[in-house]
């Protein structure tokens, strides 16, 4: 069976992880002459909690301005890699799983989600369950979980210290 992507979606969290899953989306992205948005969600639950429901403007500039520089940096090199120019960027707040799941995939019209096995700390794994794993369940459109780095090694499940 084969499929002709035409709006691949790669959600990144600054892991090598989804580092390593935008270039495998990148490169479907090249073989499929498809536009590609790069997506970074920032966690509303996160800074709710770390803050006690308050944010200042100040520090919500801050983070875009940081997200916004993390990802241009990304798409410049992988636009060299790939050989791809139809690439955006995106920034999101809100609940990262059904941002990747529902929201931005119904906005942006993605029939293909490119993300990596694992982003986040082992703790947070266990206390709200993988993102991945909840994207690859409920999203409409086709998930591919990436698990192998850029030299298709698989990655550990532990790290080695």
């Amino acid at each position: 069976m084969e499929s002709n992507y035409q709006n691949i979606l790669v959600p990144v969290d600054g892991s090598a992880q989804s580092e390593d899953a935008l270039a495998k989306g990148a490169l479907i992205a090249h073989n499929n002459n498809a536009h590609l948005d790069v997506l970074h969600v920032l966690s509303t639950q996160q800074y709710g909690y770390n803050y006690g429901g308050m944010v200042d403007g100040d520090v919500i500039n801050n983070l875009v301005e940081d997200t916004t520089d993390y990802l241009n940096k990304l798409v410049e090199k992988i636009k060299k890699e790939a050989e791809i120019d139809d690439v955006q960027i995106h920034i999101r707040f809100g609940n990262p799983k059904t941002v990747i799941a529902f929201e931005f995939p119904k906005d942006h019209k993605s029939d293909l989600i490119v993300m990596g096995a694992t982003g986040m700390s082992r703790l947070q794994r266990v206390l709200e369950g993988s993102v991945s794993s909840f994207v690859n369940r409920s999203a409409h459109c086709d998930v591919m979980v990436v698990r192998t780095n850029k030299e298709n090694k698989p990655y550990m499940p532990f790290p080695k210290d």
